[in-house]
């Protein structure tokens, strides 16, 4: 019997050759195509996916030149907007002060995408719905078919389900593994990792 070590890892794997890397390929022309046009990108996520976001921040940065922004990194600012606005319009309020524009590109990281019957990360389909309100084009990486992001993002990476119970720790650990790929590809990678540029 196998152990859930190698369950888990052979899941890993099942997701891997199940993946679209079509989707993949279309997310990096829209980020090269954001930094052309001297847009921005705007990392959102809440959960898991907000550490996600933050970390997309400092990679497309520091490795790919793209001007980018998370708003969960300004925790002062997140619960001001928490406190006047709402948890559901925070990252709306957040891009409308920011003047979100038809350059720029919205990334979101989510398990679900987000679902108004369910009440869930209602925040995130408020902004996707304001980026499309702007002009700007969303790219989404999500654990789950049928949410908010995958059906109105310009643009989605869907995580396959390969286990109905572990939906979320695959789509979080995979999101990571796609940024990783995002700001390694020779369309949108400028700049060489630490490691990397070590003899």
């Amino acid at each position: 019997m196998a152990t859930f070590s190698e369950e888990y890892l052979k899941e890993t794997s099942k997701i891997t050759e199940l993946i679209n890397y079509l989707d993949i390929e279309e997310a990096v022309k829209i980020l090269a195509r954001t930094r052309e046009n001297g847009g921005r990108v705007f990392a959102l996520g809440v959960g898991g996916s907000s550490s996600t976001a933050s970390h997309s921040v400092n990679d497309l940065r520091k490795i790919c030149n793209i001007e980018s922004y998370c708003p969960n990194d300004n925790v002062a600012e997140l619960t001001a907007l928490t406190n006047d606005v709402g948890w559901e319009f925070i990252f709306e309020q957040w891009l409308g002060e920011s003047k979100l524009n038809k350059n720029d590109c919205l990334l979101v990281f989510s398990v679900g995408g987000g679902d108004y019957e369910k009440n869930i990360s209602t925040n995130l389909i408020n902004a996707v719905n304001y980026a499309i309100f702007c002009g700007a084009t969303t790219i989404g990486i999500v654990g789950r078919d049928g949410g908010h992001v995958r059906r109105f993002a310009d643009c989605t990476v869907l995580i396959p389900t390969v286990s109905d119970s572990r939906v979320t720790p695959h789509a979080e650990g995979f999101a990571g593994i796609i940024l990783h790929l995002l700001v390694s590809h020779p369309l949108l990678q400028i700049n060489k990792t630490t490691w990397e540029s070590k003899k």
